[in-house]
Formats: structure tokens, C-alpha cells, sequence
């Protein structure tokens, strides 16, 4: 394995604040196209030119490298490294402005992650991490908090919107919103860095993607978020995370109704 993972994190956290910028810029004359897998399944002009910009930086810098993109922009590579892109995670929130998105793009060498930037474009947040040398946010180290008792905890919740998916979702809404402090939904990757940032005390995610996970994920685990599914390693069928002192009784509600 030979890569500058300093030097790959801040090209692509400065590719992921192009990107934002794009968006920002391009937020009032925006066209949503066809839904993709069901109704509530958007995707926009703005997602497409997004991506495009990423994965053309990527292969730009490092041609030979693999690219997974949520738009269908991706490619096969020769390195045993591969890019992981969701463009615009939280599109119906862009469009409706009805709350926050970010940019999400992670680095994985023969499947262990490597490095992950998210950048939320409105509050310019950039999160970052490199596997084994920590989580920051703008450049400021973070550590995870223990996270509050269950029912003082604040909890994300994120979930595709198919309607398989919202039953499930109903199911551990139902058993969480009774005993915890309160629930905020949230797009997959925020979910993930505001547990790392102590903003979230836990969270839950439901029926993702790698690209919506693979780069918040990695953010938490470096900022000392434990993370988990039905057994130990997290999928994208089921991600719980929470502060060390939480875990244990969140994750078991969660486990129970999810």
C-alpha cells in the first residue's frame, strides 16, 4: 500500500467544497428528473454535475483507481484502491429545503476504509478522517462523548423512503421515541459525523447504500463512536452507533425492533 493519505484527504476535501459550492450556487435554477428506484427516489441536474465534478478530479489524480458513484459515474480500476462518491446525500432536503446535505466521498484499499470526507456545503463543515489517525472537523481534532443516558439522548434516524423500508423505520421510531430524550432525521453520512461531533448522542440507519455510509462511518469510528449492527460490524441493512456509555442499551432497543 502506497499512498499519501494526508495528501489524497485534503484534495478531495477541497473537490467536496467545489462541490458544495456548486450546489449552493446552482440551488434556485435546479431541474429534478425521473424518479430512480420508487417515487420518492430523487435525483437532480444539480446531484449529476456534482458527481461529475468529483470523479473527474478523482480520475484526474489517480487514473488507475476503481470510482463507485451513486449517479452511475463510476468505473473499474487496476489498484486495489476504490472511491466511494454520493455526490448530494439528503437531495430531498436540497431540493425542499427543508434541512441539511452534505458531500460524501471515502477511499477503500481491497474493502478496509482509508479515508472519508463529508462536507456539509450551508455551514461549511468539512468532517474528515484517515483510518488509525483520527476525526476532525475543519481541521480540530474530535472525540465522541460517552453519550447521555437513554432517556436524555438525542437520536438520529435515517432510512430510504420505499415503503418497505418506512415500516421498519415506524417500527423502531415506535420503540425509541417513548424512552429516549428525543429522534432527529437526518440523511445517513450527518447522522454519522454529528455522532462523532457529540451533537447526536446515537443513531440508527435503515436500508442504505455504501456511498451513503462509507464515509460518515468511518468519521465516527475514528472520533470514538462504536458502531454496529445486528452483530458486531455495521451493514448497509443496519447501522446502530452511540457513545460507549449509551451502546449497550440503545443498540438493544434498536436490535429488537429494527
Amino acid at each position: 500500500m502506497d499512498r499519501d493519505l494526508l495528501a489524497a484527504r485534503d484534495l478531495v476535501a477541497a473537490v467536496a467544497v467545489r462541490a458544495g459550492q456548486l450546489q449552493l450556487e446552482r440551488r434556485d435554477t435546479l431541474r429534478v428528473g425521473a424518479p430512480k428506484a420508487h417515487v420518492n427516489d430523487v435525483v437532480s441536474d444539480v446531484d449529476l454535475a456534482s458527481e461529475q465534478l468529483i470523479v473527474d478530479a478523482i480520475r484526474a489524480a489517480w487514473p488507475d483507481d476503481a470510482v463507485q458513484a451513486e449517479e452511475g459515474g463510476g468505473r473499474a480500476g487496476t489498484s486495489g484502491w476504490t472511491w466511494i462518491v454520493d455526490p448530494l446525500d439528503g437531495t430531498r432536503n436540497y431540493i425542499s429545503r427543508t434541512g441539511p446535505w452534505s458531500v460524501c466521498v471515502a477511499l477503500r484499499h481491497e474493502d478496509r476504509p482509508r479515508l472519508a470526507v463529508v462536507h456539509e456545503p450551508v455551514a461549511g463543515e468539512t468532517f474528515s478522517a484517515i483510518a488509525g489517525g483520527g476525526a476532525f472537523l475543519n481541521g480540530a481534532p474530535l472525540t465522541a462523548p460517552d453519550g447521555a443516558s437513554l432517556e436524555k439522548a438525542l437520536v438520529g434516524v435515517s432510512f430510504q423512503p420505499n415503503p418497505k423500508t418506512k415500516e421498519r423505520a415506524a417500527r423502531v421510531i415506535r420503540e425509541l421515541l417513548p424512552v429516549v430524550g428525543d429522534i432527529r432525521r437526518l440523511p445517513a453520512a450527518l447522522n454519522l459525523v454529528y455522532q462523532a461531533a457529540g451533537r447526536l448522542d446515537g443513531g440508527v440507519a435503515l436500508d442504505t447504500f455504501l456511498w451513503d455510509i462509507a464515509a460518515g462511518a468511518l468519521v465516527a469510528e475514528e472520533a470514538g463512536v462504536v458502531l454496529g449492527g445486528r452483530g458486531p460490524e455495521f451493514t448497509t441493512e443496519l447501522t446502530i452507533g452511540a457513545g460507549r456509555g449509551l451502546w449497550p442499551e440503545l443498540s438493544e432497543r434498536i436490535r429488537a425492533s429494527a
